[in-house]
Formats: C-alpha cells, sequence, structure tokens
C-alpha cells in the first residue's frame, strides 16, 4: 500500500513538472490553466481537492472535508462523465478507463463517508479519490 501511494505521488510529481512549460504557455494563450491540468474539469476539481490535501486533512479539519464534500463530489462525477479525454492514445485508453472506474467507486465511497462515516472512514476514502485522482491526472494527454 505505500509503496504504491509513493508510486502515485512520484508519478503525479513527475508529471506536475512536466506540465509546468505547458501551464505558463496555457496561460499566456490564455487558457487559463493553473495547475497544468489539459482538461478544464480537472482543473475545476483540483480548486476543490488542494486546499483539502494541504490544509484541512493535516489539521483533522474534517468538518472542512465533510463542508466540501458536495462539491467534490459534483466535480469528480463531471470528470467522470467526461470520460476518457481526447488526445488519449488507444494503448492507453482501457488502462484510462479501468482508473476512472476506481475513480467513480472511490467517489461514491467517500460522499458516503462525508454523510454518515467516521473521521476515520472519511479520511481513508477521501485519501483514495485523492489517489486515485492523481493517477487520472498523470495519464491525461498533453497539450
Amino acid at each position: 500500500m505505500k509503496r504504491t501511494r509513493l508510486l502515485v505521488v512520484l508519478t503525479f510529481a513527475v508529471f506536475s513538472l512536466m506540465t509546468l512549460p505547458s501551464a505558463a504557455a496555457n496561460a499566456q494563450k490564455g487558457h487559463g490553466s493553473k495547475h497544468g491540468f489539459s482538461v478544464r474539469e480537472y482543473e475545476d476539481f483540483h480548486d476543490v481537492l488542494h486546499p483539502l490535501q494541504h490544509d484541512a486533512l493535516p489539521n483533522k479539519n474534517f468538518r472542512e472535508i465533510r463542508a466540501r464534500s458536495a462539491l467534490l463530489t459534483r466535480r469528480g462525477r463531471d470528470i467522470v462523465r467526461l470520460g476518457v479525454p481526447r488526445g488519449t492514445s488507444k494503448k492507453n485508453r482501457v488502462e484510462f478507463a479501468n482508473e476512472l472506474r476506481k475513480f467513480s467507486k472511490a467517489l461514491a465511497r467517500f460522499n458516503a463517508d462525508a454523510r454518515r462515516g467516521t473521521d476515520t472512514q472519511l479520511e481513508a476514502s477521501y485519501s483514495a479519490v485523492h489517489d486515485s485522482f492523481e493517477m487520472l491526472a498523470a495519464m491525461l494527454p498533453r497539450t
């Protein structure tokens, strides 16, 4: 589990570093990309996810995570509805679709835990959504 999480974090970090020049180019073109994602729905989701990951979760502020859960879930569903983004290679389409299914399941669990789960359950399901999103984001086609 720790090894998988480390791989996810490293993959996302490498992806983020690789897309920094692309993000700057998009901003210059007026695309408004803040984090370097090539798809708006991923940007919108990350706008909610980022402060939860870096502020609420480290401070064990589960009240804030619960308060933002409906918005995070709604934006996550937008990603699921989008499906496999255009520009994804044929080779990666099946893997991307599988990761989307995992993300959708993690999102449903998180949504349920935000409404009725314990803080421990919420922390685990939130982490699963975060890690699943990072996997998807790392697989996005580059612009």
